[in-house]
């Protein structure tokens, strides 16, 4: 899936994936997409680990990024969100969100997103619905 025209889009003006630091990658799966996050001041917890808000905002954000993709001109807006937090990442490592299509319909797209770390272990398991809004 390519993604460079929605990332033009999205590093046009701030937003919150710019602010949290995102950055969208294409794939060469029609029904995939993906987005990395360094882990630093602007996404972690004072603890100095990601927050799990940070983690469900990339796999939202990374499965709204792959909605656009599939349908240019329309409107992607996350409209569930529900994921399980299952191991901590620390400040300085990088984690990677891989989003799979589950279901694409003509209004309602729902996404699997894995976020791992560098070393491949699970982050977060999410689970993202999007609404289509289809311009008239």
């Amino acid at each position: 899936m390519n993604v460079d025209e929605i990332n033009d889009i999205i590093n046009a003006k701030p937003n919150l994936s710019t602010a949290l630091g995102m950055e969208f990658i294409s794939t060469s799966g029609d029904d995939t997409c993906m987005a990395r996050m360094k882990v630093d001041e602007r996404n972690r917890q004072p603890f100095g680990f990601l927050s799990g808000g940070a983690s469900l905002a990339l796999a939202e954000n990374v499965a709204g990024v792959g909605s656009s993709a599939l349908c240019p001109g329309c409107a992607c807006v996350g409209i569930e969100v529900s994921g399980s937090h299952v191991k901590a990442v620390a400040e300085g490592d990088t984690v990677t969100a891989y989003a799979r299509m589950l279901h694409q319909g003509s209004t309602l797209h729902v996404w699997q997103v894995d976020i791992k770390d560098t070393a491949g272990d699970l982050i977060s398991s999410v689970r993202v619905t999007n609404y289509i809004v289809r311009s008239k």
